[in-house]
């Protein structure tokens, strides 16, 4: 069970950091040729992009899951109808995208207004729900080499692309936007052509409306749940338009990001890995084995981003080749230990969503997400654009920890979590964290040491009640 853990979150997580490694490797190159305007204007549109990315399946990726599991001789059935009807879904949603941000594009970018809206929708509109479809089936079957080898080709070819659109051809932030729309075409097709071919799954137009129905009824309410890691991970750089933070300081915050964002993509990779495992042990009905999953999960995000923490302002100093973007260090700190809320999160959410009690998730997620924008549309006009941060460490700490505390979740739960014990540990580290960056190089390699020997015995002790 451990070694299928690892080994299919470093599947799920190498692959998509192998290319994204390579990107970063790529910023010396690239920033010398962008500025935080090109940023800035990158972080408006994809938090714009992404605030209605939800309604692209209507929450039905629990449909797909859940029939999977208990309906195995009928999901194909299933699968097929919804993936027709989102298909037709997302014309209307591809139109109400467009209109959306062609009332949000920053004034520095009105001139490639309409290439920005087009780029964006067409890979929506030529393929819909493909990508997404083919990343559910693969991850159901725990076939993880068929996402990353997909994950590693395109993530590639995207830093190559960016390389070059960016640096030989000056492009700027429009370099961005044709890389990612080249290689969302690009994967779409790689997707389409096995679903489509090779395992039948062709979208069924004349689906039933009865099932679709139903389907939504139960999907619906799990679409704030989803909306939420928007609000969350995505939405400050939105608020910060509507408040007038400018367009460089949104570029400065998005740089602070850039390292959060390989802990993110890390976090979602350990989702899909962990997913299938939880869903396997809660139908042996054995919720000891869940739960030592997610503690060494959680021991290991400790030992990885409080490494990674520590020594952020080398990091940045090496990789960020713009005076200005290398001293926002302390903001990416906060964000990076902040991620360490995921795997908690997945013992909680988890449950809910194998015992179908997705009402309980607008409470839970939704919440979190609407603390996130209430707090910064108060304190970033008060404190300034680095306090988002902040926010959005308060909120990822409610959401990977509220779900434990409600009623239903205890009627579910068969075995104690302690997410006391584990909060105070994510806000003590961060602390530790946050001072430590400034430190001599001989004590921060004797902490990082002590945190990673820690995590190896915690990862053994709970390996072994699993066996």
């Amino acid at each position: 069970m451990l070694k299928k853990l690892f080994s299919h979150t470093i599947i799920y997580g190498l692959a998509p950091q192998v290319p994204k490694i390579a990107g970063v490797l790529a910023l010396p190159i690239i920033t010398r040729y962008l500025t935080e305007v090109d940023f800035g204007v990158s972080g408006v549109i994809t938090a714009v992009a992404a605030s209605i990315a939800v309604l692209s399946t209507l929450g039905l990726r629990i449909t797909l899951v859940n029939s999977f599991y208990k309906s195995p001789s009928q999901y194909k059935w299933a699968w097929r109808q919804i993936y027709g009807f989102l298909t037709l879904w997302n014309i209307p949603y591809a139109v109400v995208l467009g209109a959306i941000l062609f009332f949000f594009i920053p004034p520095e970018a009105k001139i490639h207004q309409w290439l920005i809206i087009i780029l964006n929708v067409l890979p929506i509109v030529f393929f819909g729900p493909t990508n997404s479809l083919g990343n559910t089936y693969f991850q159901v079957k725990q076939m993880p080499m068929q996402i990353a080898v997909r994950t590693m080709i395109f993530g590639f070819l995207t830093v190559t692309l960016n390389v070059y659109f960016i640096a030989y051809q000056k492009m700027g932030y429009m370099g961005w936007f044709t890389s990612n729309c080249i290689v969302s075409m690009l994967s779409n097709i790689s997707y389409w052509i096995p679903l489509n071919r090779k395992y039948g799954f062709s979208p069924i137009f004349n689906f039933k409306w009865r099932f679709i129905k139903q389907s939504l009824k139960i999907s619906l309410p799990t679409v704030p749940h989803y909306y939420s890691s928007y609000l969350v991970d995505t939405s400050d750089r939105f608020v910060m338009k509507l408040v007038k933070v400018s367009t460089d300081n949104i570029g400065m915050y998005n740089a602070a990001y850039t390292v959060g964002s390989l802990i993110q993509n890390v976090g979602y990779a350990a989702g899909l890995a962990i997913g299938p495992l939880m869903n396997t042990a809660y139908k042996e009905n054995n919720d000891k084995k869940a739960r030592n999953l997610v503690f060494i999960l959680q021991v290991v995000f400790f030992a990885i981003t409080f490494t990674v923490s520590v020594w952020l302002k080398e990091i940045f100093q090496l990789l960020i080749k713009n005076a200005a973007l290398q001293k926002v260090y302390p903001i990416g700190i906060v964000i990076v230990m902040a991620y360490n809320y995921r795997p908690m999160y997945f013992g909680a959410n988890n449950k809910l969503f194998y015992a179908e009690r997705t009402r309980l998730l607008v409470r839970i997620t939704f919440i979190a997400g609407m603390i996130n924008v209430l707090f910064n549309l108060v304190f970033i006009p008060i404190y300034g654009y680095q306090v988002a941060a902040y926010t959005t460490f308060v909120a990822l700490m409610y959401m990977g920890y509220a779900g434990y505390y409600f009623k239903v979740f205890k009627e579910i739960n068969k075995v104690e979590y302690y997410p006391f014990v584990w909060i105070l540990l994510t806000v003590l580290l961060s602390l530790i964290a946050y001072f430590m960056v400034e430190a001599g190089m001989l004590i921060k390699i004797f902490s990082c040491l002590a945190c990673s020997m820690t995590a190896a015995f915690f990862v053994y002790k709970f390996n072994r009640q699993i066996k």
